[in-house]
């Protein structure tokens, strides 16, 4: 019973002691290893007021003690955000330096390089009953207003994008998807074309034409069309009402013109009495000629 006593004490002393060296080799000797995460940082440098893009963004490993506040772990959740602060190369992009993706800031990063905004005012049938959308691509359609003679419609600018519709809203404030629209659509142009949709804006109406996303054909002939297009008649009709205006010189040395005119019969012209006749004699040499002159 003392010999069983003795081996179960030596046993738990070697189980106490290989216990200890281990705790103390994990604790002290062992290198340590810290927890990592995968977390976004910027690619390259980058101002304020970038779009971030795909390859503007990558995940590298972070200790997860070092973690800062408002960190994204996902790369497709700083895509399409502006930065509201300059990142550095490996910089943790934090949620605190991005703006909405909604937001004005984000909506006016959008704009490519050399290109400006114009915003035009439409009705439910001139913007083509609330089906364009931001992104969607329009013609421009610019309407002369004025009589049959004068009214023309031409179309002034093709496939243009479309940037926002309809929502007002002030910067730094996002877009609210419920907020009541307006009715504005806001068009990506040239500066060029921007100078030419303003001076359509003051001289007549703007209409849109909504395009298939796929169709980016340009239409040869943009001449204006009158309305003679509506009705084949129409134009032999003009030309009849252009006659009837023309002035007719009248031959007021015509009786009956005169008295269409007047009223009244022209009185006839009394016959103007002979002149008196006056006879010359001539004399050349011995011969004598008398002429009549009146």
């Amino acid at each position: 019973m003392d010999r069983q006593k003795k081996l179960l004490l030596f046993g738990a002393a070697w189980v106490s002691a290989l216990l200890l060296t281990w705790f103390y080799y994990a604790n002290a000797i062992a290198p340590k290893t810290e927890k990592t995460v995968r977390l976004v940082v910027a690619s390259r440098d980058m101002p304020v007021g970038t779009l971030l893009r795909k390859n503007d963004v990558k995940l590298v490993n972070y200790l997860e003690k070092d973690v800062p506040k408002g960190a994204l772990f996902q790369t497709k959740t700083a895509e399409e955000h502006v930065l509201m602060v300059a990142l550095n190369t490996n910089e943790p992009v934090l949620s605190a330096k991005l703006s909405d993706a909604t937001s004005v800031e984000g909506v006016s990063s959008t704009i490519d390089r050399g290109y400006r905004a114009v915003s035009v005012q439409v009705t439910d049938v001139s913007g083509v009953a609330g089906l364009i959308q931001p992104g969607s691509h329009v013609d421009v359609l610019f309407t002369r207003p004025g009589s049959m003679l004068e009214a023309t419609t031409s179309t002034i600018l093709q496939n243009i994008k479309v940037l926002s519709t309809g929502r007002t809203v002030a910067v730094g404030q996002a877009i609210d998807p419920k907020a009541p629209k307006s009715p504005t659509v806001t068009l990506v142009l040239l500066p060029d074309d921007a100078q030419k949709l303003e001076l359509a804006k003051n001289e007549g109406r703007i209409s849109l034409s909504l395009r298939n996303p796929l169709d980016s054909a340009q239409t040869a002939s943009t001449d204006p069309l009158t309305t003679e297009a509506l009705d084949p008649t129409l134009s032999d009709r003009l030309a009849r009402a252009r006659r009837a205006r023309t002035p007719v010189k009248a031959n007021l040395e015509d009786p009956k013109v005169w008295q269409d005119l007047t009223g009244t019969k022209k009185a006839a012209k009394k016959p103007e009495p002979e002149k008196p006749r006056v006879t010359v004699d001539i004399f050349r040499g011995d011969k004598h000629v008398q002429e009549s002159f009146r």
